[in-house]
């Protein structure tokens, strides 16, 4: 029975005992740690600082990736939905402002489409492709960084070592084998910025290969998502058609520009899809792209 209670209690007794030597050895490896930093000089402090600062960058960079690379985030669903409706109905104009308001991948390439829809089909795929390579180089550069800071880390840290064996052999040579301690501490100096930076690259190296990978499907899934909502545009209709920008100023009756004013109000009637201004007779309509019939 007091057997029970002492495995019983044991636990408790052995798991705070345990967290309060590991502290305590804690903080004297970090005292330990920072009298070696602060007596290498400035040349150890200084790169103790860059690979702090290398540390810092590292972590930032992982938490923006691991919310910028999500499928949600290139191809937001709500926008998604929204674009299908709008494009499905015919409002092109319409598509193209929600996505000039939107600054995600799909938007951006999605917008660069629609502005040579009236172009015909090969021009808007080859503005598709134009932009999504575009987009993607984008997100993959922001992504190089961790294999920069993969590559560096581990120099920083060799400098450490060259730093902290010279300091070592400037010891051995001033009082030679007679003084072992302070050649161990002088050693043990230079290791540690050694493994400090290796600390620092594994880590950035693995995410960099997992961001790769997770942002070339993310890609992937946007660009199905672009092809898919441009895949029933009727190009042969809406030959000529400007989408975009000079939008309001392709709505005018081609009459009226030649004669150097305004259109003719008695010429014109209102488009049953969009109730905007269309001149008789135009097909489709400038506004919204609806195919007419008079």
């Amino acid at each position: 029975m007091l057997k029970n209670q002492i495995r019983r209690l044991l636990p408790f007794v052995l798991v705070p005992l345990i967290v309060a030597l590991s502290s305590a050895n804690a903080a004297a490896a970090d005292e330990s740690v920072i009298k070696q930093i602060i007596h290498g000089g400035p040349m150890v402090i200084f790169v103790w600082i860059c690979l702090l600062a290398t540390s810092v960058i590292m972590v930032t960079f992982i938490i923006q990736l691991a919310i910028s690379m999500q499928k949600a985030k290139l191809a937001p669903p709500p926008l998604v939905e929204s674009l299908r409706q709008l494009i499905g109905s015919g409002n092109y104009q319409e598509s193209w402002e929600t996505c000039n308001a939107n600054k995600n991948y799909l938007a951006n390439v999605l917008k660069a489409g629609l502005g040579r829809i009236g172009r015909g089909k090969e021009a808007v795929e080859t503005g598709l492709a134009e932009h999504g390579l575009r987009e993607a180089t984008l997100l993959r550069t922001r992504n190089s960084y961790l294999s920069v800071i993969g590559v560096v880390s581990p120099m920083i840290g060799l400098l450490g070592t060259v730093i902290g064996m010279m300091g070592a052999f400037s010891v051995l040579g001033a009082s030679g084998m007679g003084n072992p301690k302070e050649l161990a501490g002088k050693i043990s100096e230079v290791l540690l910025a050694t493994a400090s930076g290796l600390f620092i690259a594994i880590p950035a190296f693995v995410a960099y290969y997992i961001f790769r990978n997770m942002s070339q499907a993310s890609i992937v899934h946007a660009d199905d998502i672009v092809n898919t909502l441009v895949i029933d545009i009727p190009y042969d209709e809406l030959a000529g058609i400007q989408v975009g920008e000079n939008f309001a100023a392709a709505g005018i009756p081609q009459t009226a520009r030649a004669a150097g004013g305004a259109p003719d109000a008695a010429a014109a009637a209102s488009c049953p899809v969009c109730a905007g201004n269309v001149a008789i007779g135009q097909s489709p309509c400038p506004h919204c792209g609806s195919v007419l019939s008079w």
